[in-house]
């Protein structure tokens, strides 16, 4: 079995986090989602599993961060493109994300962030396969 991640989030209201993500083009696997779950699937093995937050609770004995005033996280997703960073980041910022952060142009590097209705701060990031290799 590959190695897999769950990122396991707090939500206020879980059918707007849904929302949110599939207008952004990612799905929810039914197996692993019910009326207090949604298993966002970001690939095959990394997962954000958004816990409407009396069942996050349910998970820690510590209060719940509210991450529209700190930041808990920050994720980070890869993609192949910079212009897949644009278009996931405009996506989100068009479908009721806010700013996180400036654009970040290294020339090897470009990333957007933006925060997702509950305040969680997500990066998106591409890296020129080139520079990867060159990493010793």
């Amino acid at each position: 079995m590959a190695n897999m991640i769950f990122v396991n989030l707090p939500v206020k209201d879980l059918a707007a986090s849904r929302t949110f993500f599939e207008k952004l083009g990612y799905s929810f696997n039914p197996q692993f989602s019910d009326d207090q779950t949604g298993c966002l699937v970001i690939s095959d093995t990394i997962f954000a599993m958004l816990l409407a937050e009396p069942r996050f609770k349910d998970f820690t004995k510590k209060d719940i961060a509210d991450a529209s005033k700190v930041t808990e996280a920050i994720i980070c997703l890869g993609v192949e493109s910079k212009e897949k960073v644009d278009e996931l980041t405009e996506a989100a910022l068009g479908n009721g994300g806010s700013p996180a952060n400036e654009i970040q142009d290294l020339g090897f590097m470009y990333g957007r962030s933006f925060q997702d209705p509950d305040g969680h701060q997500w990066e998106v990031m591409w890296m020129d396969p080139a520079a990867v290799e060159g990493q010793g």
